[in-house]
């Protein structure tokens, strides 16, 4: 598309520079959102020793926003597809600006632990409304393709240099400064959004909350998510871990009663009649279940097994960023010409092979060895995530382009953290047996980490079948006119990085 035509294109009224510099934005605002989540973990042990704070006080310092995001992404996507993109960036953007210097202010485990949860709030608004914007602003498929690019690179920039700069400040400077860094990238996005990010809502969206519906999902998602979290430590057959399970099924019920018989539901359930939307659904939620399980206890493998220090830990996972970002941008052109199941079988394919080199790995990896199966896990997820969610995100009408983006990323929280917890539990029993047998901690910890790696081997393998069959396209279906080219592929393709070290303090 021509600059002149973009200039005068009827459907946005804005010129070329001012359609990049909203990508601007909405890059700045990915590499801030998921800086923060991987420079907060590597600091966590200084946090604890100023602060003084307790180790359950220490585990909600990151609880907190992980609660939080995850209980409200669904009522961000709808308050976006419903009052506007625009708005909702600009107000998640400041929530999480403002919490964020509230929390590199802190001078009390209290005050810390509320402004995380605050950030969580803007972060569950800004998500959605962020990267629908990136939908909204560029038409053209190839253009939008680029922006894309660009914007996954940005964010796998911050996923990659968010460890080592978090064990750098944490080494070398006052702890707050993993917080206070959002505080200017957060001025200067919002200004930049405000000059040159324009609104935008489908007008067939009916402008009307189903509160009943924003309701019951919330309560759904925040007792699942805290039962998960801290199932672990209060015990899975404690009283309020099992009321906290029993309150997120009477919930769901309530929800899907109540979306079933809604004349405006918040999530229309006739989404979940495609097979492309729910396979590429469960597609995610698989991935997340075994990668996000997994990654947590490779990043207590490299620190505690193999000894590398918070920095050159995170320096370990920065090829692999950089693989997602190159792998990422170059998604679109395979898909073409492959299609989309199978780029994304491929994708986790991919993924299976790096895991299965790093179940070869023992006590004398090094960083060298470590390279292969971080690259190749890398350029998976790059090239799988791309077509998976264009393939679910074109399966849902565009009124409906945040809700869905918020489900897809809601049921990857959900099932991350239900990977963290079963995942967990076969390494813990394995490791058990190691040790009942003579092994010592660190031989018997190895044996149950790569117990944990056959596990997640095995449902990325599952998830290989998964998508190459859900995904295929139907006999003589035409491809839609505008395809939407990710609302949600930095999510997912950095979930796991940006998670990897996000409940490392629950070890």
């Amino acid at each position: 598309m021509s600059a002149s035509t973009a200039s005068a294109d009827p459907s946005t009224g804005r010129s070329d520079s001012k359609r990049w510099w909203a990508l601007a934005a909405v890059s700045l605002a990915a590499f801030m959102g998921y800086l923060d989540n991987n420079i907060v973990n590597v600091a966590i042990p200084t946090i604890q020793r100023h602060l003084h704070l307790s180790v359950a006080g220490l585990e909600w310092v990151v609880s907190s926003y992980l609660l939080t995001l995850a209980g409200l992404l669904l009522v961000g996507g709808r308050l976006a597809d419903v009052f506007g993109r625009r708005r909702l960036f600009l107000v998640g953007l400041a929530l999480f600006t403002l919490s964020s210097l509230a929390a590199g202010l802190a001078g009390s485990g209290g005050t810390l632990i509320a402004s995380r949860a605050i950030q969580g709030i803007g972060a569950a608004l800004l998500m959605p409304a962020t990267l629908a914007i990136i939908m909204a602003t560029f038409h053209d498929v190839r253009e939008r393709t680029m922006a894309i690019g660009i914007w996954a690179a940005v964010g796998a920039l911050a996923l990659a240099t968010g460890p080592v700069l978090g064990g750098l400040i944490s080494q070398h400077l006052r702890w707050g400064w993993i917080f206070l860094i959002n505080v200017p990238v957060g001025v200067i996005t919002f200004a930049i959004a405000m000059r040159n990010v324009r609104e935008s809502r489908e007008e067939s969206a009916v402008r009307q909350l189903d509160v009943p519906g924003l309701v019951t999902s919330a309560v759904t998602l925040f007792a699942l998510t805290y039962a998960l979290i801290e199932g672990n430590v209060r015990g899975w057959t404690s009283p309020l871990i099992l009321g906290a399970f029993a309150l997120a099924a009477v919930a769901v019920a309530a929800f899907l009663a109540i979306e079933s018989r809604t004349a405006n539901p918040m999530v229309d359930l006739t989404m979940f009649r495609s097979r492309e939307f729910s396979g590429g659904t469960g597609t995610m939620m698989i991935w997340a279940f075994g990668i996000l399980g997994i990654y947590f206890f490779t990043s207590l493998y490299l620190q505690q097994t193999l000894g590398f220090s918070p920095v050159k830990a995170g320096l370990a996972f920065v090829p692999m960023a950089l693989c997602v970002a190159v792998f990422a941008m170059i998604a679109p052109q395979v898909q073409a010409r492959a299609g989309a199941h199978r780029t994304v079988a491929f994708g986790m394919l991919l993924m299976v092979v790096g895991l299965l080199l790093f179940a070869r790995l023992g006590l004398q990896a090094t960083y060298v060895s470590l390279l292969p199966g971080f690259m190749l896990f890398g350029a998976g997820a790059g090239l799988m995530n791309v077509p998976l969610t264009n393939s679910v995100m074109a399966a849902t009408t565009a009124d409906r382009a945040g809700i869905a983006s918020a489900l897809l990323n809601a049921s990857r929280e959900v099932a991350g953290l239900l990977g963290i917890t079963v995942i967990g539990a076969v390494l813990s029993t394995r490791r058990a047996a190691a040790l009942r047998s003579g092994a010592s901690p660190v031989h018997a910890f190895l044996d149950g980490y790569h117990t944990g790696l056959l596990v997640t081997i095995a449902l990325m393998a599952a998830g290989v079948v998964v998508s190459y069959v859900t995904l295929r396209p139907r006999a003589g279906a035409a491809r839609p006119a505008s395809e939407i080219t990710t609302v949600t592929e930095l999510e997912n393709i950095g979930a796991s990085l940006g998670e990897l070290t996000a409940t490392d303090s629950r070890s």
